[in-house]
């Protein structure tokens, strides 16, 4: 009889000693005193219920905290008669409270999932907490930046008639690393209007307005606090006022006459409040614990009664234990012990049960093979889903894990009506949805699938065709590929040659030399042919008789290839018109410039390969193996091809191919194809423009012919050379711009 006493005993002086060892219980004040903190819920709000010994004459001031979400109560001149500081409630969107006593006041911490508003309420000896709904459901979306607006706090009620400046702005940095903003206000009248928008802190000051002095952005990073910056600026008859502020902050503001201060400061953890342990996860109270062999049921009748859960331990869990752990998460102290004995836990609400990891495994395995056996039992039905977006046989391949789990291409071929029963258990395949008991009917006139099996598979399959059947955003892509160039050239040139004459209008060409013989002189064999009347000989041609043959020409690759330079000709000749010295010069000067803008547009959907080109296609001959000839063809096209993928945050991640090709010059009557290739993978925003790249080239060319020694002597040697000179210069971009587009936008509406 004694036995089961001492035990009782025994684990209640454990559990006692197990939270002495952690806690110190304030001693009770004469004066008021906070008894006991509960919560509950009614529909959407959480009512947390403060208990004390005396009404209070005044609700407590309190301010709220959004990053971490929490609020914040301070009662003066009252104790806390808690035996601890943390009591847990995970009631909604209430966490815990944390309630310390400090320097003759108590502060109540509400800890919130989200930030939250409330109203407090006296009810004799106890104040009422009233939680609002949180902000995720409530609050509207920010017309600026898209993402959710906090709740508007109206920390103080515009008194005033008309505007009135703001008299200063100041920033300081606090002893504990906190940044306080400082505003003076013209009066203690101003209201005050706080929320957050995004991640920054907005600050209203109604019916005010902001001197031109004041009117800027102040960086004061380098100041190593939660603010980044603070811009402030006029809008309409209020003066607004937006503070960046990084990383994990508490937010607290305050006014005290005509000074308003928003302070925020680093998040700093409280020893005596929910922190984190040693390993990952370990979140719980810390807790210090030393026994001497200590029977186990014992140990964790301890972890109940300082964690308030409802522990059930199996009769199978016996054994003692010798441990001392000290600050040490409790969550992490009841793994270790589990571990050190053998132990499994398993939790279900509020209620944890415990008990040896075979009997745990074994309770899971024959829960799943009743399952199983009420899945082979249960009586199938059938049900009719009706495809929007997806294809029939696109779904059947899915559900029967014919497509590996995925959806085939749009290339794929639709198959027929087939009815696709259960697979066996050999062929199964492992993305397999349906039971082994299931059938699944496409028809892809109608686009329906039926689909016959237990209800909990058809519940299944419903909620895979909502996720899968929704229609496939498409994206607009235009690409702009500009080409300009610019090319210049210049060629100078002459032609130099002299003609006798005289045997052909009477008299002896040439230049009488010792013995009678004549000499004479000409640009070849034919033009002293044609001077001396040589047998066969033709009549005088002039453009025989040239010493120097360099005209102006056009370097090949310019603007003057092939083209016929003017010509300026001089002949000198004596009295009876029978010697000639003839002269032609000949010049040519090109100067062009062009631009080609190509601009292929097409239009797909999400993760859907799309390619638009257009261009010509040049044929050619090209022998075959037997010998005989066939005409092949190449393409010389402006071409586009793109996968785009739309992400979460609205931008496109782009797979990019664009080739720019033209016809060249031809090879044995092979044609040559100029190509500009770009291929590549790029993220740009919804409606943004990219630079995918771009090629530039430039090409000069200086070329001189002239008659050796000649053409070196200056000024005269001009008369024995030709000089052509060119320069092309070309350049290559390409543009890229993706937008999505709705429905609408593509019907025209």
């Amino acid at each position: 009889m004694n036995t089961p006493i001492k035990r009782h005993l025994g684990a209640a002086l454990l559990a006692m000693a197990a939270v002495m060892g952690i806690w110190t219980v304030p001693a009770q004040a004469a004066g008021n005193a906070i008894q006991n903190v509960s919560a509950s819920r009614q529909g959407t709000e959480t009512i947390v219920q403060i208990n004390l010994a005396q009404p209070l004459a005044a609700p407590p001031n309190g301010f709220v905290i959004d990053q971490p979400a929490r609020i914040v109560l301070d009662f003066p001149g009252v104790d806390s008669a808690l035996d601890r500081q943390t009591v847990n409630f995970e009631q909604g969107n209430l966490r815990s409270a944390n309630v310390v006593q400090a320097q003759g006041r108590t502060r109540v911490v509400l800890n919130l999932r989200q930030s939250a508003t409330y109203k407090t309420q006296i009810d004799g000896n106890r104040l009422l907490v009233l939680l609002n709904a949180t902000h995720e459901q409530a609050a509207p979306a920010s017309a600026a930046t898209g993402a959710p607006q906090a709740q508007t706090v109206h920390f103080a009620d515009s008194l005033n008639t008309q505007q009135m400046a703001l008299r200063a702005i100041n920033f300081k940095r606090g002893t504990d690393g906190a940044g306080r903003v400082i505003v003076n206000l013209p009066n203690n009248q101003v209201g005050v209007d706080i929320h957050q928008q995004g991640q920054n802190i907005v600050v209203d000051f109604l019916k005010t307005s902001l001197p031109a002095d004041l009117r800027r952005r102040l960086d004061v990073t380098d100041f190593a606090t939660p603010v980044t910056s603070i811009t402030t600026f006029q809008m309409g008859d209020k003066v607004r006022m937006v503070i960046q502020p990084n990383g994990d902050y508490e937010q607290s503001a305050y006014q005290a006459d005509d000074q308003f201060v928003v302070e925020l400061r680093r998040t700093q953890p409280n020893p005596d409040a929910l922190v984190q342990g040693n390993g990952p996860g370990f979140h719980g109270q810390k807790l210090s614990l030393n026994f001497q062999n200590i029977d186990v049921r014992s140990l964790l009748q301890v972890f109940a009664d300082f964690t308030h859960l409802n522990v059930v331990v199996s009769d199978s869990v016996t054994g003692n234990l010798t441990l001392r752990l000290k600050d040490v998460p409790w969550d992490q102290a009841l793994q270790v012990i589990l571990r050190a004995k053998g132990l499994g836990e398993r939790k279900e609400g509020n209620v944890l049960w415990i008990a040896p990891r075979d009997e745990i495994l074994a309770r899971e395995k024959a829960d799943l093979e009743a399952k199983k056996s009420l899945h082979e039992l249960e009586p199938v039905r059938s049900e009719t889903f009706q495809l929007n977006y997806q294809k029939a046989a696109t779904v059947v391949a899915m559900l029967t894990g014919a497509a590996g789990g995925a959806q085939s291409g749009a290339a794929a071929a639709t198959p027929a009506p087939v009815l696709l029963p259960g697979l066996s258990s050999s062929a199964a395949p492992t993305s397999r949805i349906l039971s082994p008991r299931g059938t699944v009917l496409a028809d892809p006139r109608t686009n329906q699938i039926f689909v016959t099996d237990i209800p909990s598979k058809l519940e299944e399959v419903a909620k895979l065709i909502a996720k899968i059947d929704k229609p496939v955003r498409q994206v607009m892509i235009e690409a702009r590929i500009v080409e300009a160039s610019d090319q210049f050239g210049r060629s100078l040139g002459v032609k130099l040659g002299f003609l006798d004459g005289r045997g052909i209008q009477g008299g002896v060409p040439g230049v009488n030399l010792a013995g009678g013989t004549n000499a004479t002189i000409s640009g070849d064999y034919l033009g002293v042919a044609n001077q001396t009347n040589q047998p066969g000989s033709s009549a005088a041609t002039l453009a025989d008789s040239q010493f120097v043959n360099l005209p102006a020409f056009g370097l090949a690759g310019s603007l003057l290839a092939g083209a016929t330079p003017s010509s300026l000709g001089i002949s000198l000749f004596n009295a009876a018109a029978n010697r000639f010295i003839n002269l032609e010069l000949s010049a040519m000067e090109a100067d062009g410039k062009g631009k080609i803008i190509s601009s292929p547009r097409v239009i797909t959907a999400d993760l859907n390969k799309a390619t638009i080109e257009q261009g010509t296609e040049i044929p050619y001959q090209q022998a075959t193996s037997s010998g005989a000839t066939a005409v092949t063809f190449k393409k010389a096209v402006l071409s586009l091809d793109v996968t785009p993928q739309i992400t979460p945050d609205g931008n496109v991640i782009m797979n990019v191919e664009i080739h720019k090709d033209s016809p060249g010059a031809s090879t044995a009557g092979v044609p040559s194809i100029n190509t500009n290739t770009v291929t590549t993978q790029v993220q740009v925003e919804n409606g943004g423009t990219v630079v995918l790249g771009g090629i530039y080239t430039s090409q000069e060319q200086n070329q001189t012919d002239k008659v050796p020694l000649l053409g070196d002597i200056p000024v005269l040697g001009n008369l024995f050379k030709n000089n052509s000179k060119m320069y092309n210069k070309n350049e290559l971009m390409v543009f890229l711009t993706p937008k999505i587009v709705t429905n609408a936008e593509i019907s025209g509406n």
